[in-house]
């Protein structure tokens, strides 16, 4: 057949643009030949490379994807722990409010409580002191009245019981007329 194809080719003749017959033939055997070989050696290892490339680019996007979920997972824990903590510090703030208010009650009832204690036996000295004076004003009150009474009748009166008991009843007598004007006024 093939030969058949050569004789016809060389009997027409011959186009300047058409190569001749003969290299029609050798261009397609060598093109088939060249084809079986780059089908049989270089497309396989072609598809290999590729296959190679495409799963590490999958792996990559693979493992990016991963990686952009923990760092989203890790945004939240980030988040929630930060709220928790700004939680933790208003109430923590809010104690240490409390607890301040509290201690300035009880600072407040203990000075309350110190002042009266103070102001109590302040009363109980000033108390002692009046009573002191009192007693000590009647003593000269009284030694003065008996001075006066013993110039007014001329003779020396002596420091009995029965002078001191006069003395101390009209002290007494001068003390209720001046409380009875006190509460009557």
């Amino acid at each position: 057949m093939i030969s058949a194809l050569i004789l016809a080719a060389e009997e027409e003749t011959q186009n300047p643009l058409l190569p001749a017959s003969y290299d029609i033939i050798w261009s397609t055997v060598c093109f088939v030949i060249l084809l079986w070989l780059f089908g049989k050696y270089v497309l396989p290892a072609f598809k290999k490379i590729v296959a190679e490339r495409s799963e590490k680019i999958e792996g990559g996007l693979e493992n990016a994807r991963a990686m952009q979920e923990e760092a989203q997972r890790s945004r939240d824990a980030y988040s929630k722990q930060l709220e928790a903590a700004a939680k933790e510090a208003a109430a923590i703030r809010t104690t240490a409010q409390g607890e301040g208010q509290q201690i300035i009650a009880e600072a407040r009832d203990e000075a309350a409580a110190t002042a009266a204690a103070i102001a109590a036996r302040a009363d109980g000295q000033i108390a002692a002191e009046r009573d002191a004076a009192v007693g000590s004003l009647q003593r000269d009150v009284g030694d003065l009245a008996l001075q006066l009474a013993g110039k007014i009748l001329g003779e020396s009166l002596t420091e009995d019981q029965r002078a001191r008991a006069t003395v101390d009843r009209f002290i007494a007598e001068l003390e209720a007329a001046a409380a009875a004007r006190e509460s009557g006024a």
